[in-house]
Parts: structure tokens; sequence; C-alpha cells
């Protein structure tokens, strides 16, 4: 009987479950993901995987659960600097009162390089592989993002009037553009159009947001149907809802994200599956700021992709995409009354796949199989709180924190090891992210 020589391979991780995300509802046990060249090349029991490879890097994490990297669709990481800065007020409030003058005082480049640090320091121990990002300096992003080795889309800000970044509609896209252009040969980096919402963009700049991402086939990103105040503002301002609105100047489509989406009627919901354009749920930052409720179940129910976004720190106060799915499961059952509302496995699939699919790169990330690029995060289940073990899916999103991640790759490359991240200094970063609070604090309107 002959036996082939192992083939030679980058990575071998072997676990205890593996939660590939598809075929949907499959959990592997004792079975072992083989990368070469940053993507998954098979997925095979421990023992014929470790007959068929030999690996220049293998781990055995005997009591964890690998699953794909997961995907936060929607974040100001720069904002972690403003956490707990201006808690328990309404939306307006929040935003007139306090973060609008501190981010007129505070952000720079540098504010948005070591605040982005932070967040992705964070965000890289929680679990996330891949955000999405708007705010001012989208070029500072993007260099953060690619030095930290994780994955990011960076949406450029549109807005109608004069910021630190940039003047007016055109402006803000010419920049925006710029920045695409010096990452469009990253392989972690995706630059995309951020109009900022449809009260602060008009109708003009939506139309060149609409027409060029059209010409140049790249997504849209945008707040809207935040509160039900915004929906009833632009029925006077312009007669329609804000979706109808956005609808009639080209901006829905399949590469289109809009963020929150509360205060929908059924026209509103019809209107957005026949777009094919897709929903991300900041369930915790809509609860904080009492903004209302997303029906994710009707759109679950729908058709429509439900991606999951944390939002700011200054918002939620923490980027944590477990907590996340908690909460869009928990809310999902209150709202519409109905406890098979949003399952766990529809909540980590919106965690992964519905992000994924949100962002357009479904095709190489999302779930764990064959020919994907390998983005995955392990999980320690060992620990005395994931005790006992029945269903390991229920215990990811019902049970586990962010801090339960200690490993993590992305496209084949290790950037969390033992709850470290590779590319980043924590006790820097935490000493910048003092330094600032000292500053804003001596100088700025906060709540306490």
């Amino acid at each position: 009987m002959s036996h082939q020589t192992p083939q030679s391979i980058d990575t071998l991780i072997t676990a205890r479950w593996i939660i590939p995300i598809r075929p949907a509802k499959t959990v592997l046990e004792n079975h072992s993901i083989a990368i070469d060249g940053g993507n998954i090349i098979a997925i095979l029991p421990k023992d014929e995987a470790m007959a068929r490879f030999d690996a220049n890097y293998g781990i055995d994490l005997p009591e964890h659960v690998l699953t794909p990297g997961l995907i936060n669709a929607h974040g100001h990481a720069a904002m972690s600097l403003f956490r707990g800065m201006a808690d328990d007020q309404p939306l307006q409030t929040w935003l007139e009162e306090f973060i609008w003058p501190a981010e007129g005082q505070w952000v720079s480049e540098e504010f948005v390089r070591d605040g982005t640090q932070l967040a992705v320091a964070e965000m890289l121990r929680s679990g996330t592989t891949t955000f999405s990002d708007m705010y001012f300096f989208p070029n500072v992003v993007a260099k953060v993002a690619s030095e930290a080795g994780i994955r990011a889309q960076i949406t450029f800000p549109v807005f109608n009037f004069p910021t630190i970044w940039g003047q007016d509609p055109n402006d803000y896209i010419e920049k925006g553009l710029a920045v695409r252009d010096d990452f469009k040969h990253s392989e972690l980096v995706d630059v995309v159009f951020g109009p900022h919402a449809p009260y602060t963009v008009s109708d003009e700049g939506l139309q060149k947001v609409s027409m060029l991402a059209a010409e140049l086939d790249i997504s849209i990103h945008i707040h809207v149907h935040e509160t039900q105040q915004e929906v009833d503002d632009d029925l006077k301002l312009h007669g329609q809802r804000p979706i109808s609105r956005l609808n009639d100047l080209g901006i829905l489509g399949p590469k289109t994200q809009l963020v929150h989406m509360t205060a929908l009627t059924d026209e509103d919901i019809a209107i957005v599956k026949a777009s094919g354009a897709s929903v991300v749920h900041c369930p915790q930052s809509n609860l904080k700021l009492a903004s209302g409720f997303c029906p994710v179940k009707v759109l679950a129910d729908e058709g429509i992709t439900i991606a999951l976004g944390t939002d700011g720190a200054a918002s939620n106060n923490s980027l944590d995409m477990f907590a996340e799915m908690r909460a869009a499961a928990l809310l999902a059952k209150a709202v519409s009354k109905d406890a098979s509302a949003l399952s766990d496995w529809q909540a980590l699939e919106a965690a992964t796949l519905g992000g994924a699919k949100a962002l357009s790169i479904d095709s190489k990330l999302g779930t764990l199989e064959v020919g994907k690029q390998a983005d995955i995060i392990a999980i320690d289940f060992s620990a005395i709180e994931l005790q006992p073990l029945y269903d390991p899916v229920s215990q990811l999103v019902y049970t586990a924190c962010g801090h339960h991640v200690t490993h993590s790759w992305v496209h084949g490359q290790q950037v969390l090891a033992d709850r470290q991240p590779a590319n980043l200094d924590i006790p820097e970063i935490a000493a910048k992210a003092q330094g600032w609070r000292d500053k804003i604090s001596n100088t700025t309107n906060t709540k306490h």
C-alpha cells in the first residue's frame, strides 16, 4: 500500500467544534481547517487532516469552537475616545449638545488614528475580523486597519455642510474617491460611499452619489429611518418618507446598506425588498438612545439581508459583537412578541454571512468553506460560565462574550494569539486613550 507524502501547507487549525455557517445548522466535531495562501483548502476530520497535511504552523484547540470572523457592519471607530462621555441622552441632544461640539473641538488626524487603534484592538479581542467605518479622515482609518491586519469597509462621509474633513458634497466625494484610489490594491480595505443620512445630504448630493456608485459599481452605506422624528421631518420637508425619497433618487440597490431602519411601514419594507438593499441592525445603540425598534423578524421573513453593527462606542459603549448578537435576538423576540423570532442561528448568521452579504464580500467571506479566505475566530468554551454545554450555537449567542475569544486569523494571517493582537501595542493604546480623556474632560461638555 503506497503512502502519499503529506501536502505541505501554511496552517492547520484543529478544534473541538467548527461552525461553518454553510451548510446551515451544521456543527462539526473534532475537525481541522487547512489553510494555504490565505485560503481554506480543506475542512476534514482531525485524523484525516493530520495524515494528509504537513503544516508549517499547527494549532490544536481542544476546548474551542471555530466560526467565521464576525463582521461589524456599522460603526464610527474613532468615537471610542468619547466612550462614556455623554450617556443617557436622547439622540438629538446627544448629537447637538455633546458629540458635535466635541468633534468640532477635538477631531484631527491624530484623534482618528488613536481612536481607531483603540477600537480595532477591542474588536480583534472580541472576535471581529471585518468592520465597516464611517468617519472623518477615512485615509487614516484605512491605514490603521491595514497595519493592524483587520479588514475594513471604509465609508467616506458625505455632508451638505463643512466639517473638519470637507466643504460640500463635491469636496467630500472627491476626497473620498482619492482615498479609494490609494487603497485600490489593498487586500484588506474597501473604500465606499457613506452619505451620512437623508437629512444631512441634499437631493443633488444624493443623486451624485447614486450616479457615481452605479458607474464605479461600489457600495453605498447610509443612516436611514434612525428615529420617528427623522421620518416626520422628511415628510414635512419633502412630502415623502426617507426610504421612498432615497429610492426615487436612485440610492437603493443590491449594494446599498441601510443602517438602523426603525419606524418602518409595510410600504417602506416592500421598497427595501424590491431594491435588494440590506439592513444593518444596531440594537444596542438604538436601545441606548431610545431611537426605536427595527422590525427584524418582519425583514427576515421577507428575505431581506440583515447584518449587525455595534455603532460607535460613544452610543453603545462596547464594540462586542457577541453582545450585539444577543441583544438582536432578545429584542426581536420582545418586539414581535414571538420567542422564536431571530433564533440563535439567525443571529449568528447575521453577524457572519449576513454582514458579508451586506458588504458584497460573501463570495470570499462569511462562511468557513473550501475556496473562501481564512477569516476565522476561536472561542474558548472551557470557561466555567459556559458550562454545561448542550448546543454550541446557543452558547455562542446567549452566553458567550467577546472576552472568550482567544485567537483569530484574517486571510490566513494570525492577528490575535492568546488574546494579544499581533500588530498593536495595547499599553501604548491605553495610555493614549487616557491622555485624550484628560484633555477632553478638562474642556468639554461631558455629562458628569
